[in-house]
């Protein structure tokens, strides 16, 4: 009998056993078992941060119910609805199994006691009467689900976020998931799902209009949403170097302390501007200091990753790099088409695929700059009352494709990437197999393909006459390395900036 096996039939003697045996005996054994199923099946840290906490199920139904019915209390809606999407579905199909007969699962929101009250409930007791169930469709599929009414803030609502200087529409609902910011968003998922306790501080770093401050005022939101209350604050780093020339001219460091230091989330932009900025450097030190040891979460955004900060202390590099650092990268080409089909949507003028190709195509920098294209497509047909097509598009963008094709060639990359590396022109289409050289030459056999329309055969011959299995072999070799290498990435990413102007 294998050991999955003998687990079943152990919850099943449970249940038929000793008459001392009590439903609630037999909903924590069950759940037990269950977690058990679950914590070999996902990643630690996963299960830790979403499953673990979680009290016991409570069972209702008995032996002559064809459907059991599984109720779980989970603290906010953030943990409710990411539950809900992720693991739902498997939570259900491991308890059915276990239990040996149909379990369907159900979420129940627990209210909030206020203080004073006895909060700490004990691990299997029933769910307080004030809960609402929540059934979960677990037959879904695990798609992040469309905003809801409780996400969309009318205007009325804008001026409460003024004081936390958060944007609410910038949430994880808006924010096109993709290969380029999975990681970055995983992570920030998983802070919002549990503030203070994992990934302290999240280090996110990444171009210029690739979403990075979207993301950190997502997990704002998220916090804010469960918790009204939370003292929660997005800057801008020069908004916190203004902060202590200004408490330093008027000798007020103690307002300062008293702003920063009581946080429970503190969301800062670019902190690369802090360079060579020693008094700003001094009191940010103090402030991370502080508000680790009272376990708020810090979350930083930069250009680079922290050991590629320039003019600032290594104490303080240290301690950025001491959580998680994740990069964001520029979107794939099918997370540019899914952006803009999505953001036209959201305008209320929805774009047909094949253009949203056709734009994805030719605007490749970053996010900012395929909104831009975007709002002059949808401008361009608004009034010229025309239909959106890829001509109309062509049309608009037609001062963009021309820079764009001017500057970005194939020579002109050769050209850049030669400089970078420090070796001659000449070696790019040079039959020379050194490593010092051989290694640029991929480089930029990798960015000719992302940035230009060339074909593998057209690269080839303008790097020698190479075979197109070669340039091929040189793009899977550097986007495979890029993904795992934090100091390509970032030499890659000036290189891009560099070409793109």
């Amino acid at each position: 009998m294998s050991e999955e096996e003998h687990g079943v039939d152990g919850l099943q003697a449970l249940k038929a056993g000793a008459e001392a045996t009590t439903s609630a005996d037999w909903a924590a054994e069950l759940w037990r078992r269950g977690c058990e199923r679950l914590a070999a099946e996902m990643p630690e840290q996963q299960f830790n941060t979403w499953i673990r906490p979680l009290p016991p199920a409570t069972l209702a139904g008995d032996d002559s119910a064809a459907t059991l019915v599984a109720t779980l209390r989970v603290p906010n809606h953030f943990k409710r609805d990411w539950i809900r999407r992720q693991y739902a579905a498997r939570i259900e199909a491991i308890l059915t199994e276990l239990a040996g007969r149909p379990t369907r699962l159900e979420l129940a929101l627990a209210v909030r006691e206020p203080a004073g009250s006895s909060a700490g409930l004990p691990a299997g007791a029933p769910p307080v009467p004030q809960q609402v169930a929540l059934p979960i469709d677990a037959g879904a599929s695990p798609r992040p689900a469309a905003p809801t009414a409780s996400t969309i803030v009318l205007p009325s609502q804008a001026p409460a976020s003024s004081k936390h200087r958060i944007n609410p529409q910038l949430t994880f609902d808006t924010l096109v998931p993709g290969r380029a910011n999975q990681m970055a968003r995983t992570a920030a998922l998983h802070v919002a799902g549990a503030p203070g306790i994992t990934y302290n501080p999240l280090f996110i770093y990444g171009g210029v209009g690739l979403g990075k401050t979207h993301l950190i005022h997502a997990v704002g939101n998220a916090l804010l949403k469960d918790r009204p209350d939370a003292r929660v604050l997005y800057l801008h780093a020069e908004q916190f170097i203004s902060d202590v020339v200004k408490n330093y001219q008027r000798k007020t460091f103690d307002e300062l302390k008293a702003k920063y230091h009581s946080l429970d989330l503190l969301l800062i932009d670019d902190v690369q501007f802090f360079a060579g900025k020693d008094r700003t450097q001094e009191e940010f030190f103090n402030a991370f200091e502080a508000l680790l040891a009272k376990k708020a979460h810090i979350i930083m955004t930069s250009d680079t990753y922290p050991k590629g900060l320039v003019d600032i202390d290594e104490r303080l590099t240290s301690r950025f790099d001491a959580g998680l650092t994740v990069a964001i990268e520029p979107p794939e080409l099918e997370m540019r088409v899914a952006i803009l089909i999505k953001k036209a949507e959201a305008e209320g003028t929805p774009m047909p695929e094949d253009v949203a190709f056709f734009v994805a195509k030719n605007v490749r920098a970053n996010v900012r700059e395929l909104e831009g294209a975007l709002r002059k497509v949808l401008a361009y047909a608004k009034f010229s009352h025309k239909e959106i097509s890829i001509a109309l598009a062509r049309e608009a963008l037609k001062d963009l494709l021309s820079i764009q094709n001017r500057q970005i060639g194939v020579e002109n990359i050769q050209k850049t990437v030669a400089d970078f590396y420090k070796i001659k022109v000449a070696d790019m289409y040079s039959k020379k197999r050194p490593a010092s050289i051989a290694r640029p030459r991929q480089i930029a056999m990798y960015l000719a393909k992302e940035l230009t329309q060339k074909s593998l055969p057209e690269i080839g011959e303008l790097f020698g006459g190479r075979d197109h299995t070669t340039v091929l072999h040189a793009v899977r070799k550097i986007g495979g390395e890029r993904q795992k290498n934090t100091e390509l990435n970032q030499q890659l990413h000036v290189l891009e900036q560099t070409l793109k102007g």
